[in-house]
């Protein structure tokens, strides 16, 4: 076969890529073309996404990949989930687009769930409930801006609208369309009864693909720069595409971490899970590739760390991660524990007070430095993901016998140490690029040159990785925090 070259745009919440795979049937190569900054935008106390200025750098980094390789078979695109546009015939947004982390969601939740009811939401669509939800924030789009509702022709995801802007599709994709909390999983369909009971127009849902479908060939007006490359659907979520590249060829019972601003935690399922038991302990059901389920929690993630970095930095102090990183390995173990998914530290105005303030109310000190923050945050994280990798032991009656943590996370040595130890199971960290070579290996699945999950994952697990072994004297150490924690909790 001949060589394949493809674009993976992987848009994270801080920051996005443009990564060029090469495939020649046998090996695959990955290279960063592009790297640009993802900052969202404040307006009258409300959080917006500069989409216009995100496809501006798309577009040069695609530029630059062409220039740099000639011919690109093929583009697709990945991003973080639940965020949306509205747009019109034209394929030109009604309005800005909303930053999920907005507070216009603010107790909205709490009134669908009584309006649908919360059981009946979960049995129908296996989501978790979180308030920035696509549903939660239709609500409020709603009650803010109704004509803009009434006038949409489409209901776009974030990568959808960039794919639309490239090849004019008006197409979603399943992995996507499942976080929103409107996709009925068993139907395959969204969920129009609910959509309606609560007055949200259900015609404005666009078609819905699979990972690894052919949306359509770059528009005419974009081919002087990026030729007539296809563009094709990857996981348009970036978890998705993660967890396609998890190098797990020929394992099974196997636990994962998609590790970057959120922390995803949890298992690809055949099925969704849509138990009582599972809506009570608030797992999530999201759509996976080649008919797959990802059985997970969110956890807060290093979004606690970043949000220090940057109040640090407002005060003068700037300190990166492997700095950062070092001097935690040299704090003190355990001084303090928090709650990462405590709701206090979802969009905090300075999130070190926010840790202090939850730390005194929880009976523990006041921290200072910022190793004991960094420690503070890592341990918990560790202690919060055990946690979910029981519940989610418990609800699927499965027993995990390793981890994969994908993405930004596998460059953390401690924390993949200290989750080996905690869990008593091996850890494989890496790739940390999983996300984008996840997403190039689903447009090669487009392409016609992979053709099933096992073929991809083989491909993957030539991906070198990192393995950490539990250490057996740091077992009990672990179990005594979670403990701890668990008590402060209910204290």
């Amino acid at each position: 076969m001949k060589q394949r070259i493809v674009a993976a745009i992987d848009l994270g919440a801080e920051s996005g890529r443009v990564m060029v795979a090469h495939f020649d049937g046998e090996h695959f190569q990955l290279d960063e073309i592009y790297r640009f900054a993802n900052r969202s935008i404040v307006v009258n106390g409300h959080r917006f996404w500069n989409v216009l200025s995100l496809w501006d750098e798309m577009l040069a980094g695609l530029r630059k990949a062409r220039q740099t390789y000639g011919t690109l078979d093929s583009i697709g695109i990945d991003t973080w989930a639940v965020d949306y546009g509205l747009v019109d015939e034209q394929r030109l947004l009604l309005g800005q687009v909303f930053q999920y982390r907005d507070h216009r969601t603010d107790r909205l939740m709490e009134e669908v769930c009584a309006r649908i009811g919360r059981e009946r939401l979960y049995a129908r669509t296996g989501i978790q409930f979180l308030p920035f939800n696509t549903l939660y924030q239709l609500y409020a789009q709603r009650l803010m801006q109704p004509d803009q509702l009434h006038y949409a022709h489409r209901l776009l995801m974030i990568p959808d609208i960039f794919h639309s802007w490239l090849c004019g599709s008006l197409e979603g994709e399943r992995t996507n369309a499942s976080t929103t909390q409107c996709w009925d999983p068993l139907a395959g369909a969204w969920a129009r009864d609910l959509l309606q009971e609560v007055e949200i127009p259900a015609h404005i849902f666009p078609e819905v693909v699979e990972a690894g479908s052919i949306l359509g060939d770059v528009l005419p007006a974009l081919r002087n720069d990026l030729g007539q490359a296809r563009v094709i659907a990857p996981a348009t979520h970036d978890t998705a595409s993660a967890i396609v590249a998890a190098p797990v060829s020929g394992k099974e019972h196997w636990g994962y971490i998609s590790s970057g601003t959120w922390s995803l935690v949890g298992m690809e399922l055949a099925h969704p899970v849509l138990s009582e038991v599972a809506c009570q302990a608030n797992f999530t059901n999201e759509g996976g590739v080649f008919g797959t389920t990802r059985f997970l929690k969110n956890v807060m993630g290093l979004w606690l760390l970043q949000e220090c970095q940057r109040q640090w930095a407002r005060e003068g102090h700037r300190i990166d991660y492997e700095t950062l990183f070092a001097e935690a390995d040299g704090a003190r173990p355990f001084q303090a524990l928090i709650d990462p998914d405590d709701p206090r530290f979802l969009a905090p105005e300075n999130m070190l007070t926010t840790i202090n303030v939850y730390l005194l109310e929880h009976g523990q000190q006041a921290l200072q430095t910022p190793a004991a923050f960094a420690r503070c945050i890592m341990e918990s994280l560790v202690v919060r993901y055990c946690d979910v990798f029981r519940q989610a032991c418990q609800i699927t009656g499965r027993d995990l016998t390793c981890i994969s943590v994908l993405g930004g996370g596998a460059r953390n040595t401690s924390m993949n140490q200290w989750l080996a130890d905690a869990l008593g199971l091996p850890v494989m960290a890496g790739p940390i690029e999983a996300t984008a070579s996840g997403n190039a290996l689903m447009q090669l699945v487009g392409l016609g040159e992979l053709h099933d999950l096992k073929q991809v994952r083989q491909i993957a697990s030539h991906a070198p990785i990192q393995t950490f072994f539990p250490r057996a004297d740091q077992h009990a150490s672990w179990d005594e925090a979670a403990e701890r924690l668990h008590t402060l909790q209910f204290r």
